[in-house]
Order: C-alpha cells, then structure tokens, then sequence
C-alpha cells in the first residue's frame, strides 16, 4: 500500500483513479484509497495534511500511453485536471511533465511497452 499526502484528497484521489482507470473503494475522515477494480494491485491512500507541497516530489510516477500515442494520453491527463510543469526539462525530452491538481509532478513517456519490446527483439 503506497500513500500521497495532499490538503483535498477527493479531488486528488479522484484525479488519479481518473489516470490510472481505478476507483474510490474506501474513504474516511481525511483518507481516500483508490485501487484498481479487480483488486490486482495494492491500494494508494490519499491522506489528508495541513502543509502544502514545498519541494520536490517525494515519488515520482512515470506513466507510458500504452495503447494509444503520448499526445493522447497526455490530452487525456489535462481532461482530468492535470496541468502541464516546468521542472526544467528541455525542449528535445522524450516525456511530456504534467502535474496532478495538487501539482505533484509526474510524466508521461513517449516510448510504450509495446515500442520498446519491439526494439529489444528486433
């Protein structure tokens, strides 16, 4: 079970069960866990906290557009309230940074699973 400190953890839990295709299944006085729906994986609480993000992300996720290109799932990510973040990344990366409402830095990679198996055997 992982967890993520935030002030609204609704909204940020519902921002990333949106991402992940997971789903609330438990919500408390200031928690909110999310997980996927065939309970394949370990939970993530979002738990609630006074202080506000300061410095830089304590984990940091990178998520792969598998199944569709980058530019979509990126699209994707902004329609559920993801904002894009300068972390000082050049023009000539690979990966798209994003934020979560919260803004939590994550990023989203240009290369799939899929692309790189195909690199690996070829």
């Amino acid at each position: 079970m992982g967890s993520r400190d935030t002030h609204e953890p609704r909204t940020v839990a519902e921002f990333w069960a949106s991402a992940l295709g997971w789903r609330v299944v438990e919500e408390e006085d200031q928690i909110v866990s999310i997980a996927p729906s065939d309970a394949s994986w370990p939970t993530i609480d979002v738990i609630q906290v006074p202080e506000g993000k300061t410095v830089k992300n304590r984990l940091h996720l990178d998520l792969r557009a598998d199944g569709s290109t980058a530019q979509e799932e990126v699209d994707r990510l902004l329609s559920f309230g993801a904002r894009r973040a300068d972390v000082g990344q050049g023009a000539d990366v690979t990966w798209t940074v994003l934020a979560d409402p919260e803004g939590n830095e994550f990023c989203v990679l240009l290369r799939s699973v899929q692309d790189m198996l195909s690199e690996l055997s070829g």
